[in-house]
């Protein structure tokens, strides 16, 4: 059972760094980024601010599939060294995130990467 709930917390922090691309490279306009951002319009819509974003958005990626591709298509002993590593790295991201961004970043990216990365630690 634990096994399982291991596997949906990783499932969750994959999936909210694919949601964190999408809003990076493609919704860097939205209110919805104005909002998770807490950044204005205006600074969302400057040339380097977009890029600067896009790019953000693109290791988020990165982050999000490497998680999904190491628990799904990974062979089996190397499962779990993938997932610490890349669940460990948004441990870091959210971290730092919270010591120069805004501590909102522990709660909402940290949180569920915090509680995977113990699971996983209980279940190995």
């Amino acid at each position: 059972m634990l096994n399982l709930i291991s596997d949906v917390f990783v499932v969750l922090v994959a999936i909210e760094a694919l949601f964190i691309m999408a809003l990076e490279m493609f919704g860097s306009q939205t209110r919805v980024a104005q909002k998770a951002f807490n950044a204005s319009a205006s600074y969302l819509a400057i040339p380097e601010t977009k890029a600067s974003m896009a790019n953000q958005g693109l290791y988020n990626g990165f982050i999000g599939v490497g998680i999904l591709a190491g628990r799904f298509l990974f062979p089996a002993n190397s499962v779990y060294p993938v997932l610490l590593l890349f669940v460990g790295f948004v441990v870091v991201a959210a971290i730092f995130g919270a010591m120069t961004v805004s501590k909102r970043i522990l709660l909402t990216q940290g949180a569920p990467a915090i509680i995977s990365l113990i699971l996983l630690l209980l279940t190995h």
